[in-house]
């Protein structure tokens, strides 16, 4: 059973958050003023086990799922994250990747690789080294992500590189960043900031759009466009003309690609979203911890998804944004 939901939108993709936690304060994400101190994070009792993790892993690849990125907060602050990944990887046919800050990845590359990981996304939205310190708000520099980068490369993990581009603080480091990973064979992808929370100060100014971003880079180093890979798939992907990588954008603010929405998520404590943008979501642990069959599980996921309308991103209006949607640090972007 491959359910699909209102819009026709079948389901592919499914993103595991595995710890609510994360050791930067990114403003656009998890800005200190909310997440300081004193702030409550879950207790380990409450997250998904690996194994309640593995299993709602294996109802989602049952329905029709693809791939998995684990995801957080930050996910290699999850201990012995490799054995999830051990467990993920041992499914036939599933991508396992995962998205990180890159933090701890110069440590962590090579196990991950071994047990069986596919990809590793890293967020970096800046190489200049006070804008990256003041945008992470830990002061955290800039070279050990690309020490993490170079790590994950060196044991043969692929790596993605994610920048999160706002208008007045590391817009004018585009090029630059484009400039030092081409020829590298790492993809380095552009994303609108968005409005994801309601804790991050968002405004439509603030936003710089994709194409302006093409432009910029087109200007200095010519691309042209390239076929998407797969429906669902949400950059839009550029290679330079001279043949020394590609780039993407993904431009959910001025060009939504809400009609090929594949995506699921999943949050830290197991609760199931069908929009980055949601306003609640379906508790699968109650479920997990209750002795519900596999059938029953895969019976209320599937549930869950056929009734699916989400298209937030293309109904954004005044009304929709000032919604209290779920946190992207919970939700795992």
């Amino acid at each position: 059973m491959h359910p699909v939901d209102t819009l026709g939108r079948p389901i592919r993709d499914l993103r595991i958050s595995v710890t609510d936690r994360c050791n930067f304060r990114c403003s656009y994400c998890m800005p200190k003023s909310v997440f300081g101190q004193g702030y409550r994070f879950m207790d380990r009792k409450e997250l998904l086990t690996f194994e309640e993790l593995e299993r709602v892993a294996r109802t989602f690849v049952a329905l029709g799922v693809e791939k998995i990125r684990l995801t957080g907060g930050e996910p290699l602050l999850r201990r012995e994250l490799e054995r999830l990944v051990e467990r993920l990887a041992t499914i036939d046919g599933l991508d396992v990747t995962l998205t990180t800050n890159a933090s701890l990845l110069a440590r962590k590359a090579r196990v991950l690789r071994d047990a069986g990981l596919g990809r590793v996304n890293v967020s970096l939205d800046s190489l200049d080294d006070p804008t990256f310190r003041s945008m992470n708000d830990v002061d955290f520099p800039v070279e050990r992500v690309l020490e993490g980068i170079a790590a994950a490369s060196s044991v043969g993990l692929p790596v993605k590189v994610n920048a999160v581009v706002k208008r007045g603080v590391n817009d004018a480091g585009v090029v630059d960043m484009a400039r030092y990973f081409r020829g590298t064979g790492h993809t380095l992808r552009f994303i609108e900031y968005m409005d994801v929370g309601s804790t991050n100060g968002w405004r439509l100014d603030d936003v710089v759009p994709a194409a302006e971003i093409v432009e910029r880079i087109d200007a200095v180093f010519p691309l042209e466009p390239v076929e998407a890979s797969y429906r669902g798939e949400v950059a839009q992907r550029y290679r330079y003309r001279d043949g020394a990588g590609e780039i993407g954008v993904i431009s959910s603010v001025t060009q939504p690609f809400c009609g090929d929405c594949t995506r699921a998520r999943i949050s830290a404590e197991g609760k199931l979203y069908t929009c980055l943008f949601a306003l609640r979501g379906t508790d699968l642990r109650a479920l997990l911890r209750s002795g519900a069959s596999d059938e029953d599980l895969r019976d209320a996921v599937a549930g869950v998804w056929t009734r699916r309308t989400d298209r937030y991103s293309e109904i954004r209006t005044e009304r929709t944004s000032e919604l209290p949607r779920i946190e992207m640090s919970y939700i795992g972007g």
